[in-house]
């Protein structure tokens, strides 16, 4: 038998799932659309990592409104295989009615929009004391 995983254990579905994803700074930064598992030695699952986007959502739908989320999904983006956004549970300071994360996961568009538009703006990269 094997030895019990220390540490508070959560319900993924009742505690991760569905969850707003808060920053340090406290910004709503996303919402927690699937969960990536990952099964130990022991064959205990482990949640190793939160998904984030429509790559992770459409799936959790299924059938056909699934099927179109991801096909949107897909042809918006710029890769030619994308993978959804992926935060490491290690990234999670607490789990709480929202989950705080050190670190807002950015998709391809926030970070093209923040190169093209937002560093592009006078005064964008410098901190008002």
């Amino acid at each position: 038998m094997a030895a019990p995983v220390p540490g508070p254990r959560y319900d993924a579905a009742l505690n991760l799932l569905d969850r707003q994803l808060v920053d340090t700074d406290g910004r709503l930064v996303g919402k927690v659309d699937d969960l990536e598992l990952t099964v130990e030695a022991s064959g205990a699952m482990r949640v190793s990592g939160i998904l984030v986007g429509p790559g992770a959502l459409g799936p959790r739908f299924g059938g056909r409104i699934g099927e179109w989320i991801v096909a949107a999904w897909v042809r918006l983006h710029r890769d030619a295989e994308p993978t959804p956004r992926r935060l490491s549970m290690a990234e999670v300071v607490s789990i709480e009615s929202a989950i705080h994360v050190t670190r807002a996961p950015k998709s391809a568009g926030e970070l093209w929009l923040e190169k093209h538009v937002i560093d592009q703006i006078p005064g964008a990269g410098h901190d008002p004391d």
